[in-house]
């Protein structure tokens, strides 16, 4: 399953930055972040409790950039 999060970043590395960890969350097939439109494409692995992965994925990425935001 894939699912858009409206995000918040300030520049394109922070962006690309967001992607890493978000790809390296367990549950997570892949990830996409577009700096231009500020949103982030989750492919979920087969099973996954949704909200549970994606606060997981929020705080990964708190950890590479702590000002940005995903809205859930």
């Amino acid at each position: 399953m894939k699912k858009t999060y409206k995000i918040e970043v300030d520049c394109a590395n922070c962006a690309n930055k967001m992607e890493d960890a978000a790809k390296k969350t367990v549950g997570v097939r892949n990830a996409v972040v577009n700096f231009m439109t500020q949103k982030m494409i989750v492919e979920f692995e087969d099973g996954q409790e949704i909200n549970a992965v994606m606060k997981k994925v929020r705080e990964n990425c708190k950890k590479v950039e702590d000002d940005c935001e995903i809205y859930l």
